[in-house]
């Protein structure tokens, strides 16, 4: 560890991280350790760091494959198994996400948006401006969903409004295809669930960053903390890294990226085209160019999610048009 400290990057994040790493990895508690790895910017760096701190090799590398992965991607893993000397284990899915689309629904906008509109739509629910409690009667055990339409949860991160214009548009755009979140369920958490017990994990780690924000980040306070059955432990080696200090640490140790990166020009590589992003127009360009088979995958899978959000983003320019 002393000659790991004397050869590293001038950066005070990443010395820290660099002991606490090492702390965390060969703690003799720790017997079953597993790390996802994605393929993507962060993930490298996380794999680097935990190769260069296990010292005893303990620790298993998993990749969740989800039906619908970048070929850079792929390509990618082969490339780590190489430079690494590592075995990435690979889990496909409970359910593959073209075929969780297919059956109960394309993702819109956010998970959580998914979730409210998949909850009301599973109620029949007509889109109605009403008070909520009014709505509690037509519908019953929709509460939570119905709070959101209504805006009647406490955070106003958890009610519709906080996608400006969204309850004005599906009121007037009812949509007429279902809209679920489960794709992500069945593509990677149940996935995980099944990882955890196949290996009796006691350390999970995983590549969350605090600086990324979005539902992930922001749903942990710390770099470390246990499952809330208390069953195992979790890592996020990366937490603090701001990009700055991502930047320095790849500079130091020499991480490359995927193609998806480096040649593509993409900033993410979560699910291939994926309506979640707000970008996902330029990463339809991006796929079309470089990955035409899988263009056509996605624009089969998550077609009536990009011309409803396409719609509801016409919309909500239309109505900031009119306010001013």
């Amino acid at each position: 560890m002393d000659d790991m400290l004397q050869n590293c990057p001038l950066n005070q994040t990443i010395g820290d991280n660099l002991v606490r790493a090492w702390s965390k990895i060969n703690n003799p508690n720790y017997k079953n350790v597993v790390m996802s790895v994605s393929g993507g910017s962060d993930s490298d760096d996380m794999l680097d760091l935990i190769w260069r701190m296990d010292k005893s090799d303990k620790c298993k590398y998993i990749w969740f494959d989800t039906g619908l992965e970048y070929q850079a991607t792929k390509d990618h893993l082969q490339y780590l198994e190489q430079k690494y000397g590592i075995k990435i284990i690979k889990y496909r899915p409970k359910k593959a996400i073209p075929t969780s689309c297919k059956e109960n629904g394309q993702p819109f906008l956010s998970k959580n948006v998914s979730e409210m509109i998949r909850r009301l739509q599973a109620h029949n629910f007509l889109w109605e401006d009403k008070p909520f409690e009014e709505l509690m009667i037509e519908y019953q055990n929709c509460k939570s969903a119905l709070e959101w339409w209504c805006n009647a949860k406490p955070s106003k991160a958890h009610n519709i409004s906080q996608n400006k214009y969204l309850k004005e548009f599906m009121v007037a755009n009812p949509p007429q295809f279902y809209i679920s979140n489960l794709c992500c369920k069945h593509a990677k958490k149940d996935v995980a669930h099944q990882v955890i017990k196949d290996y009796e994990v006691d350390l999970e780690i995983a590549g969350i960053r605090k600086a990324e924000g979005g539902a992930r980040a922001t749903a942990y306070k710390s770099c470390f903390d246990c499952h809330d059955d208390g069953s195992y432990d979790r890592y996020r080696p990366l937490f603090w890294y701001k990009n700055e200090d991502k930047t320095d640490y790849e500079a130091f140790y020499i991480v490359e990226h995927s193609k998806c990166y480096s040649e593509y020009g993409l900033l993410r590589t979560g699910c291939a085209g994926g309506p979640f992003g707000r970008d996902f127009e330029f990463e339809l360009e991006v796929i079309k160019e470089h990955e035409p088979k899988l263009y056509k995958a996605v624009n089969f899978i998550f077609g009536n999610s990009y011309e409803y959000t396409r719609k509801y983003r016409e919309f909500v320019k239309k109505m900031k048009e009119k306010s001013k």
